[in-house]
């Protein structure tokens, strides 16, 4: 089946819903697509017992009126195909290809993990892991949980967590208390904020939050029984039923390089001061663009709908002569406030020399290929250690242990190529048909 559309939205969290919002309101056919059976993304998931919050409520009903707009759920980007084409797999057998006249990436961002011995016993996920697993309706309560890694994650995963009845024994922070307190301060400026940070620790009443501390190993028989962390010269081990580890995020940007846009040093998708990259026809917007929060994403996703919609420099051209109350600038304005704010995020959470330091060599790095931080130590690169190891040739193709090993080693990764994630035999054949015709 060939659809066209004038924009496809490619993610349904805070930045892809908002440009879906703002370029439907400019009359455009959208489609928004998430390989997720809800949209929300990571920070406004769904599940059983968490229904919609509230930002999420009010532009999901503003786009149900929105008859020019589809949502298409459960839904992967396969391959991209010519012509400005899309190659998807959704929950039917077979692929389906749309075309489009631009296109938003709003592909979010994946959380950072990094190995440390005993990461592999069942109970240990990832920080965010861990909420996306309990709004899925994992039962945690009565468990004793550590959380660990780094940054505001940590926290959304504490109050998660505690919500669903469970027991967070301690909160391990690798960023040292200096730049913790300081970042605390600088929220007396974000009221609002500060507010959500206090509701979310309730100020962190009975649970240790360790800060200069990082997570050395996981131990018990067949499943996580305790936990080893190192605090400063000291090391401790504390008992507990799980581990949600997770070292901050990176921007997920495999459609964007598959596409050709221009990536920054630190990973993120470039773009200018209207969200557009360096291919034409395709904009950015939210985490993939650099990680800043919710507010960040949902504003730079309302400046991508509007320019891809054509209707941003209409917009600017009427505020100028008093024809349109709309105005564009103040979008600018917030989006250069908050991304103020994502600066102090990333200042004070930045890795330290204990996160970034490699485990020992026996320490498993690729696990969908069993090999260890000392076989892929040994190669120059990460493409001679994948040709030699297999690492990052499993399921998650290289997007776990790819990262890690960037940050160990400072290696880039190997551009991405299709199919993006395991796909049915029927979908690839679908990519060697003709590309979806454009109008």
């Amino acid at each position: 089946m060939n659809q066209h559309f004038d924009i496809v939205v490619v993610g349904a969290g805070p930045a892809g819903l908002n440009a879906a919002q703002a370029a439907g309101r400019a009359g455009a056919t959208v489609a928004v697509l998430d390989d997720n059976p809800r949209a929300g993304g990571q920070i406004w998931r769904q599940g059983p017992g968490h229904p919609p919050q509230v930002p999420l409520q009010g532009l999901l009903a503003t786009l149900k009126m929105q008859t020019n707009v589809t949502l298409m759920p459960s839904t992967r980007v396969i391959a991209p195909l010519p012509r400005r084409g899309l190659l998807l797999e959704s929950a039917e057998p077979g692929g389906v290809s749309i075309s489009y006249g631009q296109l938003i990436l709003a592909t979010g961002a994946r959380e950072r993990l990094l190995p440390f011995a005993g990461w592999t016993l069942p109970g240990v996920t990832g920080a965010g892991a861990l909420q996306a697993l309990i709004k899925g309706g994992m039962p945690v309560r009565g468990e004793r949980i550590v959380i660990a890694g780094s940054g505001p994650l940590l926290i959304a995963a504490l109050a998660t967590a505690r919500a669903a009845g469970a027991q967070v024994v301690a909160v391990v922070e690798q960023a040292p208390s200096f730049e913790v307190a300081r970042f605390g301060i600088s929220l007396l400026a974000e009221p609002a904020k500060l507010r959500q940070a206090v509701t979310m620790t309730r100020g962190f009443a009975g649970v240790r939050y360790w800060t200069g501390s990082i997570v050395r190993q996981a131990l018990g028989d067949g499943r996580v029984e305790r936990v080893t962390i190192q605090r400063g010269r000291r090391q401790l081990t504390l008992a507990c039923d799980r581990i949600a580890c997770g070292y901050g995020l990176v921007p997920n940007t495999t459609l964007a390089q598959a596409l050709g846009c221009a990536i920054n040093e630190a990973g993120q998708i470039v773009v200018d001061s209207e969200q557009r990259t360096s291919v034409d026809g395709v904009l950015a917007a939210g985490e993939c663009t650099g990680i800043g929060g919710a507010e960040l994403a949902g504003v730079e996703g309302e400046i991508a709908g509007l320019c891809a919609s054509g209707t941003l420099g209409t917009l600017v051209s009427e505020v100028a002569t008093n024809r349109s109350s709309a105005n564009p600038v103040a979008l600018h304005t917030q989006r250069a406030r908050w991304q103020r704010f994502a600066t102090r995020v990333e200042t004070a959470f930045a890795l330290q020399a204990a996160a970034r330091t490699p485990p020992d060599d026996a320490t498993l790095l690729c696990r969908c290929e069993d090999v260890s931080v000392g076989e892929v130590r040994a190669w120059p690169d990460w493409r001679e250690a994948k040709l030699h190891t297999r690492c990052g040739m499993g399921a998650c193709q290289g997007r776990i242990c790819g990262a890690a090993a960037g940050l160990y080693f400072g290696w880039q990764a190997a551009a991405p190529r299709p199919p993006f994630s395991p796909a049915q035999i029927g979908t690839l054949m679908g990519a060697g048909a003709e590309a979806p015709p454009t109008e």
